[in-house]
């Protein structure tokens, strides 16, 4: 199987183990929304990262740990406050808003990561940009219609979230230059485990061994997903799986419909297609002039 997968073409292997990776991540949030019935969202956040501690150790072990040495100790904890915001409000919203909402709403934070390269970092947005922007914030009108609809709490959660996480990216974005990928990895559980586990004291019970196997499980699937990922972008260019980040909706569709019974409106897809597809032609843009050494 593995030797059938390295003969396959480069961006083949970029689309398949893209794929994985959006069947992965819906999984995650499926299950996440499945132990929010038993266990606060903000508890299973906190196992969430606390399980990605040891999932880190062997890693760590291997590289050494002299890797966490930095002079950048307040940045580290800017990025890991910011995820912590952006986890939370994920999470709660994912029990008690429909998946494919909660999808379709988080495709705006490369939207919000590219307005804040431009307001923050001072990163020059250029007309194209801008225009998928408005396209992409405008979308995202469309499933929230203001006026025409009541503005629901996990929807408002699910934005908050999408900016948080574009501040964090940010942050990534300034330690890439002189921290390795370990590190920032490594930084961002060691960080968010405790400050999840604050968060998850007022709502704390303890766990089942049922339970304890379903938020094993999230934790494994996150670590599948983003690995998987990680490697999608190595194997090929942005431009080639980024597209296939779509599948999300379909598989949360499925999730949602076969296990919550949840049937969107219309407008949930129509906006959900333009904020992906304004997201993604900012992230294909955005690669292809790093490329040209213009951004």
């Amino acid at each position: 199987m593995f030797g059938f997968y390295k003969r396959m073409p480069a961006p083949m292997r970029g689309a398949l183990m893209m794929l994985v990776a959006t069947a992965a991540f819906s999984g995650m949030h499926a299950s996440i929304r499945a132990a929010s019935t038993g266990l606060h969202p903000f508890e299973i956040a906190f196992f969430r990262n606390f399980f990605a501690l040891f999932v880190l150790l062997p890693i760590l072990a291997r590289t050494g740990f002299a890797v966490l040495r930095t002079q950048r100790l307040g940045l580290y904890v800017l990025r890991g406050t910011l995820n912590t915001g952006a986890m939370l409000c994920f999470f709660f919203a994912l029990s008690i808003t429909p998946l494919v909402q909660v999808t379709a709403l988080s495709f705006t934070a490369p939207l919000f990561a590219t307005l804040g390269a431009a307001l923050v970092l001072g990163e020059v947005v250029r007309g194209r940009r801008w225009a998928a922007m408005f396209v992409g914030f405008l979308g995202m009108l469309v499933i929230l219609r203001p006026g025409l609809v009541a503005l629901d709490t996990g929807s408002i959660l699910v934005i908050g979230s999408s900016a948080l996480w574009a501040l964090a990216i940010l942050c990534i974005k300034r330690l890439s230059s002189t921290e390795s990928s370990v590190a920032i990895t490594a930084y961002m559980a060691i960080v968010m485990a405790p400050l999840t586990g604050i968060a998850a004291i007022p709502f704390w019970q303890w766990p089942s061994a049922e339970q304890y196997l379903v938020l094993g499980f999230i934790a494994l699937l996150g670590t599948i997903a983003q690995t998987c990922m990680n490697q999608a972008l190595h194997e090929a260019d942005a431009s080639a799986v980024l597209p296939l980040d779509f599948a999300k909706l379909i598989w949360t569709s499925i999730l949602g419909y076969v296990l919550f019974f949840e049937i969107p409106d219309i407008w949930v897809y129509v906006g959900g297609s333009m904020i992906f597809g304004a997201a993604t032609y900012i992230s294909v843009r955005e690669s292809r002039l790093k490329k040209q050494g213009k951004l």
